[in-house]
């Protein structure tokens, strides 16, 4: 028998993409694990509390390759190369390590003035306008541009780019993220086979030349597809997200603007209160395990709610408050163990510069609109707002 989905576990006529985590608090006050059924890819096991998701996400047994999955026969049509995300060690970690070097503290430090430049540039472009979608002004191209820039793909192509990945990451249908996937797949094919080669060039250019002998072709493409889509979708939504709660708390948002260091703290209390990718790519039992309570035979699928366990009361006292105050520290927002989120520290400076830069050109910002009919776009994995008008004050 097919498992309830989320949405049939909810009250009736709850809009879950805009309230999940009543529906979560719900679940988790009967147990942390439970089944579900999650549209167009079967049951899974949702672990919703703190301990078991760090544990699952440490867990060897529990593999990222859906080739351990009981159910699996191919890929969908939806692949594009093999990448990080869906590979384990070692092979996980000789990918891993073809690109760290890139997203250190040290070399994302290296980053922050052409981020703070680009952020400049975006913001005085709408600096006369009254009111403006931070969301497409502002939250989206930056990431997209900022790591455009660093893969070396040309500005005339990164919208066409950028629908790609949207639809990749939350499909309208099935027939239309098969086909983003075939359109992305041979554009990135085209852009390593154009890439200089050369040390220096470009990420891209990189791995097609000094790491070919490291990686196959299907490894490069996967490669550049994980870092361009992961590289960009999830910041958009953190950025909106930090955004949002600043902005529904106005008292704290005074205190940014008092205290510009608070920003890293607003920041990481975002990444837990408003979680931008709301949960792991599917992983997969090799082996039977016991998981908060709950046997997981070989072969069953599991996600993880990072956002469900970045708010369980037995982890964080009144996980329901945005507050910048909170001692730092505990959320999964960027997942746990050798799958931890590579580019944490670059969508962390990326957030904490757009915000540093709008908050300063625009002392007296406001919502323009009731926070409430707001429309969080979400999917299996990602959660973020589709607009958010702001009134530049």
């Amino acid at each position: 028998m097919q498992a309830p989905t989320l949405q049939e576990l909810a009250p009736a006529g709850h809009d879950l993409a805009a309230d999940p985590h009543s529906v979560y608090a719900a679940l988790r006050a009967t147990g942390p694990v439970h089944r579900v059924h999650v549209p167009d890819s079967g049951d899974a096991w949702l672990v919703l509390g703190h301990a078991e998701a760090r544990a699952a996400l440490g867990d060897p047994r529990l593999r990222n390759d859906i080739r351990h999955s009981a159910t699996w026969q191919d890929d969908g049509g939806q692949a594009v190369g093999r990448n990080m995300l869906q590979t384990d060690p070692p092979r996980h970690t000789r990918l891993r390590r073809t690109v760290a070097g890139h997203f250190t503290p040290g070399r994302v430090a290296s980053y922050r003035p052409g981020i703070e430049d680009i952020a400049v540039r975006l913001v005085d472009a709408f600096a006369g306008d009254g009111r403006v979608d931070v969301v497409s002004r502002y939250a989206l191209p930056l990431p997209v541009m900022v790591i455009c820039d660093l893969l070396g793909v040309p500005k005339d192509d990164r919208d066409t780019f950028h629908a790609w990945s949207r639809e990749l990451v939350a499909p309208t249908s099935r027939t239309a993220a098969g086909e983003a996937s075939a359109a992305l797949a041979g554009y990135l094919a085209g852009l390593i086979r154009r890439a200089p080669g050369a040390p220096g060039s470009s990420l891209l250019g990189e791995l097609a030349g000094d790491a070919h002998d490291r990686l196959g072709a299907e490894e490069i493409l996967g490669m550049a597809f994980l870092l361009l889509v992961a590289g960009h979708e999830t910041t958009v939504s953190l950025i909106s997200g930090t955004l949002h709660g600043l902005l529904t708390h106005p008292a704290q948002l005074a205190q940014v603007y008092a205290d510009p260091a608070l920003i890293g703290r607003a920041v990481e209390e975002s990444l837990r209160f408003h979680t931008p990718v709301h949960a792991s790519a599917f992983r997969f039992a090799a082996d039977p395990l016991d998981l908060g309570g709950t046997r997981i035979a070989a072969g069953d699928s599991v996600i993880v709610s990072l956002a469900a366990a970045s708010r369980d009361p037995l982890r964080f006292a009144d996980p329901d408050r945005f507050d910048l105050h909170r001692e730092p520290g505990g959320h999964l927002a960027f997942g746990y163990g050798v799958h931890h989120c590579l580019g944490a520290p670059l969508a962390r400076a990326e957030t904490e510069i757009a915000l540093r830069v709008l908050l300063e050109r625009h002392p007296a910002l406001g919502l323009a609109a009731d926070p409430a009919p707001l429309v969080w776009r979400t999917g299996t994995l990602l959660r973020g707002l589709v607009r958010l008008p702001l009134d530049l004050g």
